[in-house]
């Protein structure tokens, strides 16, 4: 295990149709995307209701911090910051920095809508944050609006030209693709991406919503997005065996702008060779994205546990790690908490 998630807040102040899809719009997507053939049941969009975690019971920076001492000294480098939306949280560079000054932590990354970004962008810089992923799934601004249920592509799209005048490196950009709603955007936000040599990464459409409104039919398979962007770009593919661990099937351009990674957990699974752990806001320990149990590390936080009693904590989870999800089989259950409340 190398890469540890950390999610610093349960809150979003969007709400997109593959996490919180609490709009009428993603109710309406939906339920015209309804077969009622291979769904015999009556459709319904019932997103769950969840209390966001009052502060007392999330993990404070100095728990968080102490967390990451722990899983450095046992191998962990890697770091991202994640939600809900982590920027809505108080006073993140000063996390940032905290984790920053840990020696052992080669890589600190943040994961983010980027509606907030602007105000924040230098002080997270200054405070020694790497890497920058936003979250863009539509360069239509009306499209945007029904994806995230929030007027605030503009917003967006001026986070990442300036993270990129930063020094932020790479800066990337994370598209869910879902069938019949972004999927004719591929080409375009490929070549946004290059306009600006980002870092682009497709992403599957996976079952984390709150309503539980995941069809499988909805997903573009990582190889059909591959074969359309091959019709159009020329790609030259990235060896891999730098990075054992990379979810992303990655593709250079031939001219060099940019990059195109492909993550594909659906239809191609890569929980062979996964090394990602994940610290929910209120301070459970997650396996796998799609864990049906989670392991409370807050009784050995706030009940006087030594850093050696937490650390062989950290390793018996750890050696208990899921083999692999189960999407697609037959016995799979949705985990009960949404990507919002896990962090991606």
């Amino acid at each position: 295990m190398r890469d540890l998630r950390i999610s610093i807040t349960d809150r979003c102040n969007f709400r997109c149709l593959y996490c919180l899809p609490e709009t009428e719009e993603a109710a309406n997507f939906y339920r015209s995307r309804f077969d009622a053939v291979r769904n015999p049941k009556p459709f319904s969009l019932e997103p769950i209701r969840y209390e966001w975690k009052p502060k007392e019971r999330l993990l404070s920076f100095e728990e968080i911090e102490r967390v990451v001492r722990v899983a450095v000294s046992l191998g962990v480098d890697k770091i991202r910051i994640t939600g809900g939306e982590p920027l809505l949280r108080k006073a993140v560079p000063e996390l940032i920095s905290r984790v920053a000054s840990i020696g052992g932590v080669r890589d600190l990354a943040m994961t983010t809508n980027g509606f907030l970004f602007a105000k924040q962008a230098q002080a997270l810089r200054d405070a020694g944050l790497k890497r920058v992923s936003f979250s863009m799934d539509s360069l239509d601004p009306a499209n945007f609006k029904k994806m995230t249920g929030r007027d605030g592509q503009a917003e967006v799209l001026a986070a990442i030209d300036q993270a990129r005048s930063l020094g932020f490196s790479p800066v990337k950009v994370n598209a869910v693709v879902i069938r019949g709603l972004n999927d004719h955007e591929l080409e375009s936000l490929v070549e946004f991406a290059r306009s600006r040599e980002l870092s682009l990464r497709f992403i599957e459409f996976m079952p984390l919503d709150s309503g539980h409104a995941w069809q499988r039919d909805l997903v573009v398979s990582g190889r059909e997005i591959l074969q359309r962007l091959q019709a159009r770009f020329k790609l030259v593919p990235i060896d891999p065996s730098g990075n054992p661990a990379e979810t992303a099937r990655r593709h250079a351009f031939a001219d060099g702008r940019g990059e195109v990674g492909i993550i594909a957990p659906v239809t191609e699974p890569f929980c062979g060779h996964c090394n990602r752990l994940r610290l929910t806001a209120d301070g459970k320990i997650r396996t796998c994205l799609f864990s049906l149990h989670e392991h409370d590390l807050m009784p050995l936080l706030r009940g006087g546990a030594d850093d050696a009693a937490l650390a062989a904590r950290l390793v018996s989870i750890v050696q208990g790690k899921e083999a692999g999800h189960r999407i697609g089989q037959v016995d799979f259950v949705q985990p009960a908490r949404t990507m919002s409340c896990i962090g991606g």
